[in-house]
Formats: C-alpha cells, sequence, structure tokens
C-alpha cells in the first residue's frame, strides 16, 4: 500500500516557482543569441542589421548557389562522418576495454582518454599542430580528419561506457563456453545491448567535428574550408547575411542530430521497460 504524500508548504512552493523560473530565464540567456541571429538569415538587406525591413529567400538562395559555401558544406559534412566513424570505433573500444574490472592504471587511462574535453581547445591544436607537422599531416584532410576524431572519441567513451554500466558479462562468458570468439561474442550479444549507446556517441562525435574551427583554422590549408570556418572568415571580410543563412543551416543539423539523439534516449527505455 502507497504511503499518503504530504502537501507541500508554501516555503517548498515558493522555491518550486524560484526554481523554475531561474530555469526559464537561463534557457532564455542561452538561446536568446541564436534566436537573434537566426531572423537575419531571411533578411532583405545587405548586413546584419536590425530591424528588417523586409523577409526575404534571397539569402538563403545565395549560400545555397554559391560555390564557396558548397565547398564548405560537403567538406563539413565529408569531415564529419569519416571523423565520427573514427571516433565511434576508437571509443567503442576504449569503452569496452574500461568498462572490464580494475586494473593498474586504470584511472590515468581514463583521464588521458576523456582529456580533450577538458584540455583548452587551442592548447590542443597547437600541440596537435607541431606532432603533425613532422608528419606531414598538416595541411591535410587526414589531419583534419585525424584532429576531429581525437575530439569525439570521448563523446563516444562516455555514452558507451554509460550503456556498459548495465551489461552483464556473464553473457560474453556464456557465449565463449558456447564456442564464440571474442569478436563474435562482441558483435552478437555486446553490440546489439549497447547499440543506442554507440549511435549516440557517433552523433555527438560528429556534431563535435561539424562545429569546429580552431583545430581547422590550424591545421587545413587555404582550401580546405568547412562552414565554421567560411563563417570565420567572413566574419572577418565582410558582414554579409548569408553568415546567417550558414548559422541556419548549422542550427537545424544540430536541431536534427538532438531529435535523433532524444529518438534512441525513448527507444533505449522502452526496451528497458520491456526486459
Amino acid at each position: 500500500m502507497s504511503q499518503p504524500t504530504m502537501p507541500l508548504t508554501p516555503l517548498e512552493r515558493l522555491s518550486g516557482w524560484a526554481l523554475a523560473v531561474f530555469c526559464v530565464l537561463t534557457a532564455i540567456f542561452l538561446i536568446a543569441p541564436i534566436l537573434a541571429i537566426l531572423p537575419l538569415g531571411f533578411s532583405d538587406g545587405e548586413f546584419l542589421v536590425y530591424p528588417i525591413r523586409e523577409f526575404s529567400w534571397k539569402w538563403m538562395d545565395a549560400f545555397f548557389a554559391s560555390d564557396k559555401w558548397g565547398v564548405a558544406v560537403k567538406n563539413s559534412f565529408a569531415i564529419g562522418a569519416v571523423s565520427a566513424t573514427l571516433a565511434t570505433v576508437l571509443g567503442t573500444m576504449a569503452a569496452v576495454g574500461l568498462s572490464r574490472q580494475d586494473f593498474w592504471g586504470k584511472k590515468v587511462i581514463t583521464g588521458l582518454v576523456l582529456s580533450p574535453l577538458v584540455v583548452p581547445i587551442v592548447i590542443y591544436a597547437v600541440g596537435l599542430y607541431f606532432f603533425f607537422a613532422p608528419l606531414g599531416l598538416t595541411q591535410s584532410y587526414t589531419g583534419i580528419v585525424l584532429a576531429h576524431a581525437a575530439l569525439g572519441s570521448p563523446f563516444v567513451v562516455v555514452t558507451v561506457g554509460a550503456s556498459l554500466s548495465n551489461f552483464d558479462h556473464n553473457l560474453m562468458r556464456a557465449a565463449a563456453s558456447l564456442g564464440a570468439s571474442p569478436l563474435l561474442a562482441f558483435r552478437r550479444v555486446m553490440l546489439p545491448l549497447v547499440l543506442p549507446g554507440v549511435v549516440t556517441g557517433a552523433l555527438f562525435a560528429f556534431a563535435a567535428s561539424f562545429d569546429e574551427v580552431v583545430t581547422v583554422l590550424f591545421l587545413a590549408a587555404p582550401e580546405q574550408r568547412t562552414i565554421p570556418r567560411e563563417m570565420f572568415s567572413g566574419l572577418r571580410e565582410s558582414l554579409s547575411p548569408i553568415i546567417a543563412a550558414a548559422s541556419i543551416v548549422m542550427v537545424g543539423t544540430a536541431i536534427l542530430l538532438l531529435a535523433a539523439v532524444e529518438l534512441l534516449k525513448r527507444r533505449t527505455e522502452r526496451m528497458q521497460k520491456a526486459g
């Protein structure tokens, strides 16, 4: 028999309302800069200024018709896809290894694997430049992909590690006792159960690559442009509303990624309830 719930005191109700108002104000503070720039992508003016005299699609049309921006879009999606794939493979392997029983140096290795999340991006980019330069990886797509894969791997480690926290490793022992190789047991037993975490980590790794600009500035050649780098160059050269149009594309991509993560989260919750 469930216990009856006690009514909230006036102070508790006031604290709840205060917390709700604080959360709403914080969300507005974080989202307001984004909401301020997006309408300018539909302006008919020549500069990033308010008020908007008339809404127009000309800057969106100019963005998609521009060869320069077209190359940047292709580079951003291609680099993001390849680096996210590499980050997913490496991050999943690291998460599986770190999820096993404790071993000497586990905390140190975990800290090193997750260090790209806390190291300032400028320091990371400078270090990569001096490391890649003798190897001939600067001014190359390979160097950019490797740099972005290293940035995205920690996200995969975190999400896959969270999925593995509820994984029963006795299932792997059972598969081994039935003659399955470690690779076959991983593919048939472990991977289906942690797949939502793997896909979520891959989406975060793609997002980390898609909007990254600092390492691209250090490592990329002049013709190896991405959307964030093109936006950065445009802000230095001219404040054209086409930059706002590019912002709409990036925000739209981010919203789609967040929606995919939310769908995966709900699917995981349904699977856990069904189990």
